[in-house]
C-alpha cells in the first residue's frame, strides 16, 4: 500500500489507473454481456445490437476449430485433438519421460494422420487440402518441436564438437535458417520446392509446411541448447572423463541432462514462438486457427464479427502459451530444489 499511495503523485497514480480500468472494465462487461448477442439467436440481432455477438460463435464453432472438414466426420479431428492434449498433459509429468512415452507419440501421431487422412476401414478419404482449425495448428506445432528438438540438439552438439566438417555443416545450416525468415521458407516450400520436383511428382502441402517449421525450430532450438552447453563448467566434462565415461555416456547422462536445466526458460520461449508461428502455414494453402476463423468470417448472413472471433482464437493460444509459460516455471522450481538436495 506504500508504494501505491506513498505520495501525493503515487495516489493521483493509483486513483487515476483504478478509474480508468474500472471504466473498461465495464465498458467491457456492458459489450460482452450486458448488450450481447447469444447463441440460439439470429445474425439480424446481431446487426442491431451495440454488444458482442457470441451468437456467431455458436453457429461457427465447428468451421472455427475444423475448418472445412466434412462435418459428417469432424469427430475425427476431436478425437485427434483430444489425443494430442491428453499426451501433452501426460507428459508433463517428468516421470513419464521414458521410452515408453516417446514409442507411444510416435505411434499415437502415426494413427492420428491416418485418422485424419481416412480411406481405411470405411472411413472417408479426406485430403490434407480439406483439413483446418485447431487439429492442424497442433500437428504442425508437435511435430516441429517433437522432431526440431532432437535436430536441435544434434545441430548443438555437432557445432561444440571436435569434428571441423560436422562443426562447418552445423554452423552453415543453423545461421543460413535464422538468417531467414520464416515466411520465406514457406514460400520456398510452396513456390520453390515443387519447381525443383521432377515433373509428376509432388509434395504434400501439409508435409512442406511441417518440413519447413521443423527446420526452422531445429536451428533455434540449437542456439538455445548450446547456450546451455557452453555454461557447463570444464570441471563437469573432467570429471566425467576420470570416470572413465565415454563420450555418448557423458554426453546423456552428464552434459545433456544439465544443459537443458539450465536453459528451461529460452526453450520455452522459443517453444511458445513455434506455436505462434503455425499461424503462417497459410502461405502453403493450409487453414490453421487462425485462418479458419478468417474463412468463417466470410459469411455473408452474418456481420461479420471480428472482436468477436479473434477474442475467441487468441483465448485458445492464450490457454496453450499461458500454460507453457506456467509449466516452465515450475520445472525449474522442481529441478532448483534437487540442485540445492
Amino acid at each position: 500500500m506504500h508504494r501505491l499511495f506513498g505520495t501525493a503523485i503515487s495516489s493521483v497514480a493509483t486513483v487515476v489507473a483504478l478509474g480508468l480500468g474500472l471504466y473498461a472494465l465495464s465498458r467491457f462487461a456492458d459489450w460482452s454481456l450486458i448488450n450481447a448477442v447469444w447463441p440460439g439467436e439470429s445474425g439480424a440481432m446481431c446487426r442491431e445490437a451495440t454488444g458482442a455477438c457470441w451468437a456467431f460463435l455458436g453457429e461457427k464453432l465447428n468451421q472455427i476449430l475444423f475448418g472445412i472438414y466434412p462435418p459428417a466426420q469432424q469427430w475425427r479431428p476431436a478425437l485427434v485433438c483430444v489425443f494430442i492434449l491428453f499426451m501433452v498433459v501426460m507428459s508433463l509429468n517428468p516421470r513419464q519421460w521414458r521410452l515408453r512415452t516417446v514409442v507411444l507419440w510416435l505411434v499415437g501421431m502415426a494413427g492420428s494422420l491416418a485418422l485424419m487422412q481416412g480411406g481405411w476401414f470405411g472411413l472417408e478419404r479426406v485430403p490434407t487440402a480439406s483439413w483446418g482449425g485447431l487439429p492442424v495448428t497442433l500437428l504442425l506445432a508437435v511435430c516441429a518441436l517433437g522432431i526440431g528438438m532432437p535436430l536441435g540438439i544434434l545441430l548443438a552438439l555437432a557445432r561444440r564438437g571436435s569434428l571441423p566438417m560436422a562443426r562447418f555443416i552445423a554452423t552453415c545450416v543453423i545461421e543460413l535458417i535464422r538468417g531467414l525468415p520464416l515466411i520465406s521458407l514457406l514460400f520456398m516450400a510452396s513456390i520453390v520446392l515443387p519447381i525443383m520436383l521432377p515433373a509428376g511428382m509432388t509434395i504434400d502441402s501439409l508435409l512442406r509446411a511441417g518440413i519447413a517449421l521443423t527446420i526452422f525450430s531445429a536451428a533455434y532450438l540449437a542456439e538455445v541448447i548450446r547456450g546451455g552447453l557452453q555454461s557447463l563448467p570444464a570441471g563437469q566434462l573432467e570429471a566425467s572423463r576420470a570416470l572413465g565415461l565415454s563420450w555418448w555416456q557423458m554426453t546423456r547422462l552428464v552434459v545433456l541432462p544439465q544443459a537443458m536445466r539450465k536453459v528451461i526458460a529460452p526453450l520455452t520461449n522459443t517453444a511458445i514462438v513455434m506455436i505462434k508461428n503455425t499461424s503462417l502455414v497459410l502461405i502453403v494453402g493450409l487453414f490453421d486457427l487462425l485462418s479458419s476463423g478468417r474463412a468463417a468470417l466470410t459469411d455473408p448472413a452474418w456481420p461479420t464479427p471480428y472482436v468477436e472471433t479473434y477474442f475467441f482464437i487468441a483465448a485458445i493460444y492464450f490457454c496453450i502459451c499461458f500454460g507453457l509459460s506456467r509449466y516452465s516455471m515450475w520445472l525449474e522450481r522442481r529441478f532448483k530444489k534437487g540442485e540445492l538436495r
